[in-house]
């Protein structure tokens, strides 16, 4: 069964970061776009195979790598909740404080 995608406010917000750094880093939208579709296949996926993201310490919350990104998924009975698309470059700690908030 197919699930809806719901993107919550800071994963909508760090897609946009995301693609807007790539815009102002390589002075073009080729890459940015390219990103973006992968984004957009990777919830399509989640939402068909909600099992297929790697899962957290926390129960319901995984995650599916892409290229240097974790988007950050919860499944429920009735969507799927894009909770954050983390740039594992990033502080490992802070992700795992996030998470954590995400959960509750």
């Amino acid at each position: 069964m197919v699930k809806q995608i719901i993107w919550s406010r800071l994963a909508h917000n760090n897609r946009l970061n995301i693609l807007e750094y790539w815009i102002k880093r390589n002075r073009s939208t080729a890459y940015g776009k390219r990103l973006n579709q992968i984004f957009e296949h990777t919830a399509a996926l989640i939402s068909k195979y909600p099992k297929i993201g790697i899962q957290t310490e926390i129960e319901d919350i995984r995650y599916k790598i892409i290229k240097d990104y974790l988007f950050t998924y919860r499944e429920t009975k009735r969507f799927i909740e894009v909770l954050t698309i983390w740039d594992s470059r990033q502080d490992p700690d802070k992700f795992d404080r996030i998470i954590s908030q995400g959960s509750s």
